[in-house]
This record gives C-alpha cells, sequence and structure tokens, in this order.
C-alpha cells in the first residue's frame, strides 16, 4: 500500500509541476508592425543626417536667465 500511495504521489506531484511550468513560463510577444517605404526613407535620412552640436550650458542657463526673461 505504501508503495503504491508514494508512486501516485510522485506522478501526481511531477504532472502538476509540469502543468504549472508551462502556465508560466510562456508569454505573448507583441509582433512590430512593418516600416512603409516613406517611413524607411525618413530613418535612414535622420541617420545620414549629422547630430546638432550641443549648445554651452553656460549658454543655454544665461538664455533662460529671470532678469532676461523679465526685459522681453
Amino acid at each position: 500500500m505504501s508503495f503504491v500511495s508514494d508512486l501516485v504521489k510522485s506522478v501526481v506531484h511531477d504532472v502538476v509541476q509540469d502543468m504549472l511550468k508551462k502556465a508560466t513560463g510562456k508569454r505573448a510577444r507583441r509582433r512590430k508592425r512593418t516600416l512603409t517605404a516613406a517611413e524607411r526613407l525618413n530613418r535612414i535620412e535622420k541617420l545620414l543626417k549629422p547630430a546638432r552640436k550641443q549648445t554651452s550650458r553656460k549658454r543655454t542657463v544665461s538664455s533662460r536667465s529671470k532678469t532676461r526673461r523679465r526685459a522681453s
């Protein structure tokens, strides 16, 4: 009796574990929409265009200063 019950328990345990693993392991992936010709061209042009040069922090801060805003 003990041998049979141990065997049944182990089989049930394995089956339940396998079911739980399959239920939680997979996630649906979203497909990316394919680009149109115009979108593809825009992306390529954007990559080819040189990046804008970064302005200095000093210049940016001074252009945002309160005194300057009050004057205008």
